[in-house]
């Protein structure tokens, strides 16, 4: 890192007492969490002739070893009326309850992760099973049980699974500010799926999918542990070689989608709290700004709670949630039905706020302190370690670069250009999940809105006004 631990120290105690009280937790996040892998601790590079690309961390001694596939394709190719077609996927490379026994024998891990943007397969087992380890990975990636029979089992139990799922206030608003903003837009689908959803997806779905996006030049894997490069090259040349290699890679490009509704949705959920939502497009994980979006995402979240005393005891975030096209800049919390009117109100100033005026010193080193302890927490499991090395592949990323030094590096001016860039003309999307009739008293005469499943009322139709030489009928 550019900044040295003691002198973030001095920064972190010279500031207000916000900073004070925080500069502990980051310190022991900064000192006992992975950063970025610094250029000493660059892997050994490989690739395999069907295209391949291997990392390799050789830690002499150590008893384990993590195996991290990344295949580069994850929900945002979902085929349309069919969300969580590649989480369905994913679920059946390893269908057999005995493979994930294998690994918990081993105190390891099998995990699979799909996100809107990726595929990533997580193994951890003993470095003495390595071979075994990755002849399963081939299992699950060369012979995928796709018969009629297992993908029934597994697709009828994850449909069970999310029918049973309880769904919360706030994840039902995040799901309907996701729909309001995007549409039908791969990132306004739920990475998941839905029950509905998933009930129309089939084999020959999942067959096609494994054959677009299951290909090894699609992908790139990552090992950490106690194996020699000798060994494990020839470990995956024998296994893993065989894996198809796709003459075209499926690129990620969809049709934008439309304008949001500028009525704000309201989505009855029983209860006395209400889930605030307001949302505008965001930028990209390879955009420039991504990490000034991160800093100025916590200024909104101050800014938010310093105009609405009702937020400062309440739950309430600001993310910008990046993907590989432009995601989304949200900012959330959970309020009463009386105060929901001025908590969007406020919402709009902040945004207003933002562009208008530059962040104040003690705002801005607030803001970084956040967003350094936020990206600390994303990384301070050891098999994320990898993980920013894989994002070269998936975001087409030029460089390997420090993140909590480039979030260090954002200045004031940063802050302000990027939200003009990301709130000026901006189309905003509105949502709040709560009892629909005190939302509804709140919002009367305030701000426009609309009632998901309710049919608007038309307005009366005006009378044509009387023919002035025309005399009116006696009653």
């Amino acid at each position: 890192m550019s900044m040295s631990i003691p002198s973030l120290c001095r920064d972190a105690f010279a500031g207000n007492t916000y900073l004070r009280s925080t500069a502990v937790l980051v310190l022991c996040l900064l000192l006992l969490a992975p950063a970025v892998p610094a250029q000493s601790n660059e892997p050994q590079k490989e690739q395999l002739l069907n295209g391949l690309r291997v990392l390799l961390w050789e830690k002499p001694g150590s008893s384990e070893v993590l195996v991290k596939l990344r295949i580069n394709s994850g929900s945002a190719f979902d085929l349309s009326g069919k969300s969580g077609q590649m989480a369905l996927l994913g679920d059946l490379l390893f269908p057999d309850p005995n493979t994930a026994e294998f690994f918990t024998d081993m105190d390891g891990k099998l995990e699979v992760a799909v996100n809107y943007d990726s595929t990533t397969i997580t193994m951890i087992g003993k470095s003495a099973e390595l071979e075994q380890i990755i002849d399963v990975l081939r299992n699950g990636l060369l012979a995928t049980q796709l018969t009629p029979e297992v993908v029934t089992r597994i697709r009828d139990a994850k449909i069970k699974t999310l029918r049973d799922a309880a769904i919360a206030p706030a994840l039902v608003a995040d799901r309907a500010i996701a729909v309001g903003l995007f549409g039908d837009f791969p990132y306004g689908r739920v990475m998941g799926g839905t029950p509905e959803d998933l009930a129309r997806v089939d084999r020959a779905d999942l067959m096609l999918a494994r054959d677009r996006f299951l290909n090894s030049n699609n992908a790139t894997l990552a090992i950490i542990g106690g194996v020699t490069r000798a060994r494990t090259l020839r470990t995956l040349r024998q296994l893993l070689g065989p894996w198809r290699k796709s003459e075209n890679i499926v690129p990620t490009t969809f049709r934008q989608p439309q304008p949001p509704d500028a009525r704000t949705l309201i989505v009855n959920v029983p209860g006395t709290a209400s889930e605030v939502r307001v949302a505008v497009r965001g930028v990209s994980r390879t955009d420039p700004d991504y990490f000034p979006a991160r800093v100025l995402a916590q200024l909104a979240k101050q800014r938010w709670q310093g105009l609405t005393p009702e937020l400062v005891n309440q739950p309430v975030f600001a993310r910008s949630e990046s993907h590989a096209l432009p995601g989304t800049f949200v900012m959330g919390a959970t309020v009463n039905a009386q105060p929901a009117a001025d908590s969007l109100a406020n919402a709009r100033k902040v945004m207003d706020s933002l562009m208008a005026t530059p962040a104040t010193a003690a705002e801005l080193e607030r803001a970084k302190t956040d967003a350094i302890a936020e990206i600390s927490g994303l990384v301070s499991k050891p098999e994320a370690v990898p993980d920013p090395w894989l994002d070269l592949d998936t975001y087409h990323l030029s460089s390997l670069q420090d993140q909590i030094s480039l979030l260090r590096g954002v200045t004031a001016t940063d802050l302000q250009r990027v939200a003009n860039r990301i709130f000026k003309d901006a189309k905003v999307a509105t949502v709040i999940a709560g009892d629909t009739l005190p939302l509804k008293a709140a919002l009367e005469g305030r701000i426009k809105y609309e009632v998901l499943g309710e049919i608007a009322t038309p307005a009366p139709t005006p009378k044509p006004p009387a023919n002035p030489g025309t005399k009116s009928s006696p009653e």
